[in-house]
């Protein structure tokens, strides 16, 4: 049971890349989802309704973005703006015109780009509490390989084509487990010198319909395949964990990971 990816996405719906190891923080790996883009009216974008977002590569480094071969210096903090993340209401630092150009016209749509406030302390919901950036609920999304091949072969006894598991934009993939979504059960978890607690399960929207290497919507897989052993109780389709970060560190592809708690 190690590591076998992890995944930053540094905006909100825009696409992640895979890093070797990464801090931790309260938030998640360190530099996801602390920026997002939005409207005119501060309300954020996202692949349901803006799936070409997919097909953006933005880069994070300690000080800049960069996308395709521009670079934007990272405004820490400065002019504040009114932003929504479906329910939640704050505040977000815009990252200027530049930045804002470059992203209107990759979409072809007037947006922005923010940046989470240092002082921004937004709280999560679930079993576990804490802390969490732009994302929509909590800090980390993790899966496994086994919940992936599980999909993919009732995908295919379906006639349909399999799914990568970018369409699910984890942070953390897990490989060794043999039995598909043993991550339900995880309730407690120790990887390098941080440790994790289960949040909730993760309950899909349309978002794995679109490719996330064209910004093409691609349904109805793999979203009608879960919806026939997959249903959560109060509607919808799950699959993976959410978590909290209850020790702060530092987490590296091939790190062992011990349960220190299973559910009961």
């Amino acid at each position: 049971m190690i590591v076998s990816d992890l995944v930053v996405y540094p905006i909100k719906g825009c696409g992640g890349y895979s890093v070797a190891s990464s801090a931790v923080d309260a938030t998640g790996l360190r530099g996801d989802r602390m920026m997002m883009l939005v409207d005119d009216g501060g309300v954020f974008l996202s692949q349901r309704k803006v799936p070409e977002m997919a097909a953006l590569r933005p880069h994070l480094t300690d000080s800049a973005l960069f996308l395709g071969g521009q670079s934007f210096p990272i405004i820490a903090d400065g002019p504040r703006v009114p932003v929504a993340v479906h329910t939640w209401n704050g505040f977000g630092v815009d990252q200027g015109d530049e930045a804002a150009e470059a992203f209107s016209l990759a979409l072809k749509r007037s947006v922005r780009l923010v940046r989470t406030p240092p002082d921004l302390s937004r709280e999560t919901t679930g079993e576990t509490t804490g802390l969490v950036g732009y994302a929509d609920g909590n800090a980390l999304l993790v899966l496994s390989l086994s919940s992936l091949d599980g999909l993919n072969e009732r995908i295919l006894e379906r006639g349909g084509d399999p799914v990568p598991m970018n369409r699910f934009r984890p942070n953390v993939v897990v490989s060794g487990w043999p039995e598909p979504h043993t991550e339900d059960r995880v309730r407690r978890a120790a990887i390098g010198d941080v440790e994790l607690a289960y949040a909730k399960d993760c309950v899909r929207c349309a978002v794995p319909m679109v490719d996330q290497e064209t910004g093409l919507k691609d349904g109805p897989e793999p979203i009608r395949s879960l919806a026939a052993y997959r249903r959560d109780p109060d509607g919808g389709v799950t699959f993976g964990m959410k978590a909290q970060v209850t020790r702060t560190g530092t987490i590296a592809v091939g790190d062992k990971i011990d349960v220190l708690e299973w559910r009961a």
